[in-house]
């Protein structure tokens, strides 16, 4: 911090220990000093808007989204007739649609009851722009709207995250955990692939929620035309939604899901 010439205020400072419940009781549960502040350290804390419990479930993180997204439809709702479609759609974006795509790489491995929580304020919102009832099927209107499902916007956002490392748009730390196999395991048969990336072994179930395994376990179950690293973002993205939404409306989205909650 020196050396950006950056001062730390250590009142506004706050303490978290991440790990399972056997390694936190393990660790020391007293106050530290920092400069003049003595921080005492807490199970849940907030940086850059996301929620953070102490086990990494997200589920804090998830309430506060559904908490807000809900807020944000009760004060629609009283406008919404007097809305046109595509009006109704804008406001949606603005204030319901980028809070569940906000961060939403860091829910991939979460709990499906989690991921179902933030589904129902998506259908919600779709129930309130079209006018669906509640006693009617959701899945063809989300269709008709060309929304991707939140479990669908969170490989998505993976996948593109995985396009931007292998082209040099991300940082350092990212890129350095997206290795095509053909450059990691020169000479087996598995290195004759040359847009497939290798994903890492792990033992624990936070060792599948990292970057490095499913991120490349997702652009892995990609088709060839669209994993192609040489494609532009804006043809990748394009292609990849539309992926998606076929899947979707095809009822062909195991393999997606089988790979997020793996």
């Amino acid at each position: 911090m020196r050396v950006s010439r950056l001062q730390l205020n250590a009142e506004r400072t706050q303490l978290i220990w991440l790990g399972t419940h056997q390694q936190l009781d393990k660790l020391p549960t007293g106050d530290v000093q920092l400069l003049s502040a003595s921080i005492r350290p807490q199970s849940v804390v907030r940086d850059l808007g996301v929620t953070l419990y102490s086990h990494l479930t997200m589920a804090d993180h998830v309430t506060t989204v559904c908490r807000a997204g809900y807020y944000q439809l009760r004060q629609l709702r009283q406008i919404t007739q007097s809305l046109t479609l595509t009006v109704a759609q804008t406001l949606v974006q603005a204030f319901i649609s980028c809070r569940l795509d906000y961060c939403n790489s860091l829910l991939y491995g979460i709990a499906d009851s989690q991921l179902r929580q933030l589904q129902s304020v998506q259908n919600a919102a779709a129930r309130l722009i079209t006018g669906t009832r509640r006693t009617e099927h959701i899945t063809p209107v989300l269709q008709s709207l060309h929304w991707l499902l939140v479990r669908q916007r969170i490989l998505c956002k993976l996948a593109v995250l995985v396009y931007k490392c292998l082209n040099g748009r991300a940082p350092a730390y990212l890129a350095d955990d997206c290795r095509l196999i053909c450059h990691r395991r020169a000479g087996l048969r598995s290195s004759s692939d040359l847009t497939k990336l290798d994903v890492p072994l792990t033992r624990t179930t936070f060792g599948n929620r990292l970057f490095a395994v499913n991120g490349p376990r997702v652009w892995n179950s990609l088709p060839a035309s669209i994993c192609n690293p040489m494609l532009s973002l804006t043809l990748f993205s394009n292609r990849l939604k539309s992926h998606l939404i076929c899947s979707f409306s095809s009822c062909g989205i195991c393999l997606f899901v089988c790979c997020c909650v793996a």
